[in-house]
């Protein structure tokens, strides 16, 4: 899997091809990759007829495609090449609401990853986190995104539901928490059409910038029968709901009281490597743990694994992905190494 992709001293590094009509956008990404020795850019392609004559002659490890392409759209080609000849695909997607939305439709057909395109100039830590999130891609094999089969079986959202009617807010009962990040929007996709559309609410972390987020609870509202929203200060909470914590630089956490669960946002634990994070989510609700159902998912890292652990220890349930169905077998396996994994499950 992924996470056991080791770079051997001396071994080969996995090759890249990088898909984009901007010669600039090229540069950039050569240059970033060329920093790290566990890659290497074998290639660039201006077009999907010319990423597909590349690949018909060549190998490649992974593929770096761009959304908005002349002749053939990055999606179209992404849809194609799912179908024909299925590899690790990282998307490269602009900042404007149509590129977020084609990100999420990317990744929920097939594509491993999806990264912004620059807004600025050098920066080592964006450089770092393109290079890690370009090799574990790459280290992803062809079989593994069979078993997951997003290429070959439509997602279980493809046809809307009719809306469930909104109750009050939930006063007492039992709460979903989820967590995912790389691979998680498939997963989500299929794991969400599963559970009860008048039953607890649900709320979930998705390490994704802002605008996909966005995108990414609008298509799942427009397709299940549960209410689909981001997370609101001080929101209450209703069954039937389904609640993503948005990115906006700070944790969302959930409280009960009197009036019934809430969202609510914090800012502290600045040295947090995401926000939001998976563990403070999980943290936040081990005070009332006998009423939480949590579930870590497909995932680079291990952000959530403390704290599905200390629901664990409090009397949650809880559930991590299994090896064979996650793209990227690292957020499950830390939480199950720590023992917070109570029962592991394909999705």
């Amino acid at each position: 899997m992924a996470e056991h992709c080791a770079h051997v001293r001396g071994g080969s590094p996995k090759k890249a091809l990088i898909v984009d009509d901007s010669r600039a956008i090229c540069a950039w990404l050569r240059n970033i990759l060329a920093t790290d020795a566990r890659l290497e850019v074998v290639g660039e392609a201006g077009n999907a007829f010319e990423a597909r004559d590349f690949l018909r002659a060549n190998q490649a490890d992974v593929l770096t495609l761009d959304i908005e392409m002349p002749r053939m759209s990055g999606l179209e080609f992404l849809t194609r090449l799912m179908r024909a000849r299925p590899m690790p695909v990282v998307m490269l997607s602009g900042l404007t609401a149509e590129g977020s939305d084609a990100a999420i439709q990317a990744l929920s057909r097939g594509a491993i990853d999806c990264m912004l395109k620059p807004t600025n100039g050098f920066d080592p830590d964006l450089t770092r986190d393109i290079c890690e999130r370009i090799y574990h891609a790459a280290c992803t094999r062809p079989s593994q995104l069979k078993v997951v089969g997003r290429f070959l079986n439509p997602v279980a959202i493809a046809k809307p539901r009719a809306k469930v009617s909104r109750s009050a807010p939930c006063r007492r009962g039992s709460l979903i928490l989820i967590g995912a990040s790389t691979g998680g929007v498939a997963a989500i996709e299929r794991v969400l059409p599963d559970l009860d559309p008048a039953g607890p609410p649900v709320v979930i972390v998705q390490h994704m910038p802002e605008n996909f987020l966005k995108s990414f609870a609008e298509r799942l509202n427009r397709h299940l029968a549960q209410h689909v929203r981001l997370a609101e200060e001080g929101a209450p909470l209703h069954r039937g709901d389904i609640i993503l914590a948005p990115g906006i630089g700070a944790h969302t956490e959930v409280r009960r009281r009197a009036t019934g669960w809430s969202c609510h946002f914090v800012t502290r634990e600045q040295d947090a490597l995401h926000f939001p994070s998976v563990d403070h989510l999980f943290q936040s609700a081990v005070p009332e743990a006998p009423q939480i159902s949590a579930a870590i998912l497909t995932g680079l890292g291990k952000d959530g694994a403390a704290g599905l652990k200390s629901l664990s220890d409090a009397g949650a349930r809880t559930f991590g992905q299994d090896e064979e169905t996650s793209v990227v077998y690292g957020m499950p396996r830390a939480a199950f190494a720590a023992g917070a994994v109570q029962k592991q499950l394909g999705v």
